[in-house]
């Protein structure tokens, strides 16, 4: 095999949707305006205002499937993340019903091969009391290796300080955060051509980013580390335009650090779908700072993305163990 030399390569973007969560959804999602349905041979979907859940094939739930498509792609371990629209859009009791679903079926699944799947497990976000006690309580458990965090939670940015006990209970747990959009910016102008997804989700990442900056949260909580998915969205590619505007605008002054001092803070997945923007992004951050991701399973996920390490001409053999194993294994704390 191709990558013999890191045999045991770690998807980090690896989506999960228990078919426990699913029945959540649909025996109690229409108070908080989800509507679910099955569609004929495609699989379970659902919607939840400007966000609609394509159906979901069983490799997103059934356990067999999943560890048959990793096999395939010579992948060794998923860690597991509930996509969106996760558990926001939810009141405050069925978002703390979503989450427990969720986890406790990703640690089931987990147990089952420990040595194959680890869980980025989901919290109430929106609540966080209610995030907290769930952090608490699933850091107890031997898979949970981070918490997945949408790039924001309605109108509210992950600078909030409404957020910051979370934060808090994550770093003090010394687990770490990934990110996903869920609803994205100017979702009106973006239902065309897959746009919510193609462009959307890399601007939100950005966006994420760029709040996490600019609102101390790095520097207030300088022990938790931030994962950014789809290779850092905009935010690799847009950060001298921040550093401008850290150099030059009043809106920003006072601060000592600026986005070119946060590259590295961030960690990033591999998500391009071009060799041209991983080059230039190893060329910002260090291959140390990059861990492999396929966005498992949806239609735009990459079907073998072990080989998108592998056959990159920009990454030594050292740099492709890093990428492939190395930096997620130190980052999660896998032994």
């Amino acid at each position: 095999m191709s990558h013999s030399h890191a045999a045991q390569p770690i998807d980090i973007h690896a989506h999960f949707y228990p078919l426990e969560y699913l029945a959540v959804v649909k025996a109690k999602g229409a108070g908080s305006g989800a509507q679910y349905k099955e569609v004929p041979g495609k699989g379970p979907s659902f919607k939840v205002g400007e966000i609609e859940l394509p159906p979901l094939s069983p490799k997103f739930y059934d356990f067999d499937a999943r560890i048959a498509a990793m096999d395939e792609q010579g992948v060794k371990v998923h860690a597991l993340s509930l996509s969106l629209p996760m558990t926001h859009w939810a009141d405050r009791a069925l978002a703390h019903e979503l989450a427990e679903a969720y986890n406790d079926a990703a640690t089931a699944a987990c147990e089952r091969a420990p040595d194959r799947l680890v869980n980025l497990a989901t919290l109430p976000i929106d609540h966080p009391d209610l995030a907290v006690r769930e952090a608490e309580r699933m850091a107890k458990e031997k898979s949970t290796r981070g918490f997945y965090l949408p790039t924001h939670v309605g109108a509210k940015e992950l600078s909030d300080p409404k957020f910051f006990p979370v934060y808090e209970a994550v770093e003090a747990l010394g687990l770490h955060m990934f990110l996903h959009p869920s609803s994205v910016l100017s979702h009106e102008r973006l239902q065309h051509f897959y746009l919510h997804n193609l462009l959307g989700n890399p601007y939100e990442t950005g966006i994420a980013a760029a709040h996490l900056v600019f609102g101390g949260v790095l520097d207030r909580f300088p022990k938790l580390t931030w994962v950014l998915p789809h290779a850092g969205g905009t935010f690799p590619i847009l950060y001298g335009r921040l550093q401008r505007g850290f150099e030059k605008r009043p809106e920003l002054a006072g601060r000592e650090k600026g986005p070119k001092d946060y590259l590295r803070h961030f960690y990033y997945d591999t998500i391009t779908y071009d060799p041209a923007p991983l080059a230039y992004l190893k060329s910002l951050v260090g291959a140390d700072r990059i861990m492999m991701g396929s966005d498992y399973c949806f239609p735009i996920a990459y079907e073998k993305p072990v080989e998108i390490v592998t056959k990159h001409p920009g990454f030594s053999a050292e740099e492709q163990s890093l990428v492939l194993e190395g930096n997620a294994r130190r980052l999660l704390k896998l032994a």
